[in-house]
């Protein structure tokens, strides 16, 4: 196996995002790859993908291409990878099975891990047991000549790493410092199964060396798995990459507590959320600032390329941080807002799936709604009043603010305005404001009773995308009419 060459000595940063294909990407999966893009692409580094599928019970078909199709679809396009190549290839581990038993065997050679025996049963019963808290060490001292005896006779074996029982061992993390466990708690884990596969614990260490890693990011909850895998780095004599742990992910409970972050809290997948209509560009935006803050600017708001700009691990916070549904909405409503027109359609379009009559103006429609939403899954529930117009309750035309207190003042202002409108040979919005509110003079009311009036009966609703004269426009002159004259009716 050809070793690597020292990075580091490079000065170049490599980092890389290694998940497990084993279902959706989770937003915290996201995060880890986008901090390891940033710090990479920081200082000009390399950004690495690898695919650890060397848990086959858990694999799920077609998750290896969501991955792949989220990081292209964030803008996380990654140097060397599965579909990219490159000169530590392959980019698979299970591709890479007969690496992880060669090193494996340098590290019983070495004295450092051993050939274990121990049936399925034995460690069974162990379990129950529970006297020694773990794996009893039972084959860690066989003779040598024993264990070529049994391996020759074909037995089933795992091979384990022979952890040192006193003292300390200790790491420093870049964001909480240096992390020490005394060594009698560490068990002697499995580095090689019975069918030949790695565990994570084992094949994650020998790629990041085969592959210049010189940076591993990832969660929090890894800190104190962490002094395993630099016992391995020792063990082999590499020198250990530097260590980014991120703050744990939580979400908020319907009793205002927090806890860690999960489906009950809402999406928590890429692809739930853009299936809702969030835009990729608001998620990564988002997530990037759930725990870190940047050093030098106020905005909120960053670009991809920004992100890379303005990213350093000390703006990397210890404190788990909350992901909050309403501040990722507000977020997803000004890249939304901030969209040219051509843009926001385009993206609008898959997400419109009523029928629009040919009465409604399409375009002028959906430029009412184009800043008043937050998400573009929205966008069905706030057209439809345009479509057709709900039920409503008369009471709906009495408002404290326009002092409308009773029912003559709607009936007055909808009568007169049959009148203006209806002779109109333009109905645009600003012919239909002209025309409107010259009401308000005549009745001896304020213009805003007027149009209060006229838009709950154009649209049946309290609040609405736009006002009385620009919902008209939309639904034009006919629909107009009809509908005040609907109004009328309710009203006597």
């Amino acid at each position: 196996m050809k070793e690597i060459f020292n990075r580091k000595a490079f000065n170049m940063i490599v980092t890389r995002f290694a998940p497990s294909p084993t279902g959706y990407m989770h937003i915290g999966n996201l995060r880890t790859a986008l901090y390891s893009y940033l710090i990479s692409k920081h200082e000009d580094g390399k950004f690495i993908l690898r695919i650890e599928d060397t848990d086959r019970e858990r694999l799920v078909e077609g998750a290896t291409d969501v991955i792949k199709s989220t990081l292209r679809t964030t803008g996380l396009d990654y140097d060397e990878g599965p579909d990219v190549g490159g000169e530590h290839g392959p980019y698979v581990q299970s591709e890479r099975k007969e690496i992880y038993m060669e090193y494996a065997k340098r590290l019983v050679d070495m004295g450092a891990a051993y050939y274990c025996f121990c049936s399925k049963e034995r460690l069974e019963a162990l379990h129950e047991e529970d006297a020694v808290g773990g794996y009893d060490r039972h084959c860690r001292n066989l003779p040598k000549e024993e264990v070529e005896a049994r391996l020759r006779a074909g037995e089933p074996f795992v091979i384990r790493q022979k952890m040192p029982t006193e003292g300390t061992t200790s790491y420093t993390d870049m964001v909480f410092g240096e992390i020490s466990m005394n060594n009698s708690e560490l068990q002697d884990q499995i580095l090689m199964k019975a069918d030949g596969y790695p565990t994570y614990n084992f094949c994650h260490v020998v790629d990041d060396y085969l592959m210049g890693v010189t940076h591993v990011v990832r969660g929090s909850e890894y800190l104190t798995s962490t002094p395993k895998y630099v016992l391995l780095y020792d063990a082999f004599g590499w020198e250990r990459p530097s260590y980014v742990h991120l703050p744990l992910l939580m979400g908020k409970n319907e009793d205002g507590s927090v806890s860690k972050l999960s489906k009950r809290h809402g999406a928590v997948s890429f692809a739930d959320l853009v299936a809702d209509g969030y835009l990729p560009e608001a998620i990564i935006n988002y997530i990037a600032l759930l725990g870190w803050c940047p050093k030098e600017s106020e905005s909120e708001f960053f670009t991809l390329d920004e992100l890379r700009r303005a990213f350093t691990i000390d703006g990397v916070s210890k404190s788990p941080a909350v992901f909050d549904f309403e501040k990722l909405l507000w977020f997803n409503g000004e890249y939304i807002h901030k969209l040219d027109f051509d843009s926001f359609t385009e993206l609008a379009a898959p997400f419109i799936k009523s029928d629009i009559p040919a009465n409604v103006d399409r375009e002028k429609m959906l430029r009412l709604l184009h800043t008043r939403i937050s998400k573009l899954s929205e966008l069905d529930d706030r057209m439809s009043f345009f479509i057709t117009q709900p039920a409503y309750e008369r009471e709906l035309f009495l408002n404290k603010k326009n002092k409308i207190a009773d029912f003559d003042i709607p009936r007055a202002v909808l009568t007169e305005a049959l009148g203006l409108i209806t002779p109109l040979t333009s109905f645009d919005n600003d012919s239909l404001f002209d025309a409107l509110s010259s009401l308000a003079e005549k009745l001896g009311i304020k213009t805003g009773a007027v149009m209060w009036c006229i838009r709950i009966a154009v649209s049946g609703l309290a609040a609405t995308p736009g006002g009385a004269t620009e919902i008209m426009e939309v639904i034009g002159k006919d629909e107009s009419i009809k509908r005040i004259n609907s109004a009328l009716s309710l009203l006597q």
